[in-house]
């Protein structure tokens, strides 16, 4: 074996040995067929979309104790679907009431209809016109979810997610839609120097200053806000009746639960549906088999 051939097998060891450390090659365009649900990742500085392979799999029926915001985000997804007018949509409010879980329930209701979901991280959100642009060709309609989203002064987030929901010299793509929940209904920290800002007109009217304007110029630019609230005691549970029936419990180990659930909810300090979800999963799998 001569020496040049000598060099090219170590090489091509070399480069197998390389191969084997490195992380796959970022795709160019995801396998749309894999998926209905997609996370927008990070690698080596560029972005990527990456399926969902286990995906959310609840339900609008699983939601209990908040039907006009379900209808109203329902409706809204429905028309999105149908290729009609459709709002960018803001969740805000109590946590643990089923702002998250609403959203994904819409596409599990809707993605039969061709509706797939992108959720994209704060950090991200930077590269929102680079994710509608790879998508705004595609035959099916997108949601970008942005879950638990609040921002402090001088983020670079806040102003990419201003631009993409209105404010660009382009036109938003007619196959995406934002939907973003929060616990701020402004999506930034109120602080009581904000009220200094407001003045008063000769009639006595507050108009608020430009700090206050800033705030409230995001929110403003969805089309559509729902308000979600704590919990009663009832309405906990109910929806600790449901997951508990879900859970394959009968209607007598259910109501002999109802004093271990409100003594959970006790402890949390809270009576959200998530919470009322936990119980249900701690209360079920510590019942013996039938």
């Amino acid at each position: 074996m001569t020496p040049l051939e000598q060099f090219l097998l170590r090489a091509e060891a070399l480069l197998l040995r390389v191969e084997g450390v490195l992380p796959p090659a970022i795709p160019r365009e995801p396998d749309w067929k894999r998926s209905f649900a997609f996370r927008w990742k990070k690698r080596g500085g560029s972005g990527f979309l990456q399926p969902v392979m286990h995906a959310s799999t609840i339900t609008l029926s699983d939601l209990h104790n908040i039907g006009n915001q379900k209808q109203q985000i329902e409706q809204n997804t429905r028309q999105f679907v149908q290729k009609r007018p459709a709002n960018n949509v803001l969740l805000t409010g109590a946590r643990g009431t089923g702002k998250s879980s609403l959203i994904k329930a819409c596409l599990n209701q809707f993605a039969g209809d061709g509706l797939r979901l992108i959720e994209v991280d704060k950090a991200d959100l930077a590269e929102l016109t680079d994710i509608v642009d790879l998508v705004a060709g595609r035959p099916e309609r997108f949601i970008i979810f942005c879950d638990d989203l609040s921002f402090e002064e001088g983020e670079s987030g806040y102003k990419a997610l201003k631009v993409a929901l209105d404010g660009s010299i382009s036109a938003q793509s007619d196959n995406v839609l934002i939907y973003a929940t929060s616990n701020r209904r402004h999506l930034m920290p109120e602080r009581m120097s904000d009220n200094a800002s407001y003045k008063s007109d000769d009639n006595g009217d507050l108009h608020p200053g430009e700090t206050v304007e800033e705030k409230i110029s995001l929110s403003e630019r969805f089309g559509l806000w729902l308000s979600f609230y704590p919990f009663k005691q009832d309405d906990y549970l109910d929806i600790v009746a449901h997951w508990l029936g879900t859970f394959g419990c009968d209607t007598a180990q259910i109501e002999a639960a109802r004093a271990d659930a409100l003594r959970w909810a006790l402890q949390r300090g809270s009576r959200s549906g998530r919470v009322a979800w936990q119980f249900a999963k701690d209360h079920a799998g510590k019942l013996p088999d039938a």
